[in-house]
């Protein structure tokens, strides 16, 4: 098996521009767009069936059945995990995620 299909939904990728252009704005488009590659390196990885991370503690992602991994130690991602392929639905700072 190995690999499965990604896809990334266009609030997951809304965020991740949200958070390049945050540090673009700051004088740093270099790292800007380090940030951005990384997190779709990161995306790409979760394809990987050998790894599945832990259910979302957030009580509305529950509801929604995403699983949950983090990236960079302040970030969220939030997926679903199916067979076939991997929909990257949202990219939150941890720490806005209320219990």
């Amino acid at each position: 098996m190995g690999k499965r299909k990604v896809n990334i939904l266009d609030t997951a990728a809304a965020a991740v521009a949200e958070v390049a252009f945050f540090i673009e704005s700051k004088g740093m488009p270099d790292t800007a767009k380090k940030f951005v590659d990384d997190a779709f390196i990161f995306f790409e990885k979760l394809a990987d069936t050998k790894m599945i991370y832990r259910p979302c503690q957030y009580q509305r992602w529950i509801a929604l059945g995403y699983r949950c991994a983090t990236f960079r130690k302040k970030y969220t991602v939030a997926y679903l995990n199916m067979q076939n392929e991997i929909v990257v639905c949202d990219f939150v700072l941890a720490k806005l995620l209320a219990e």
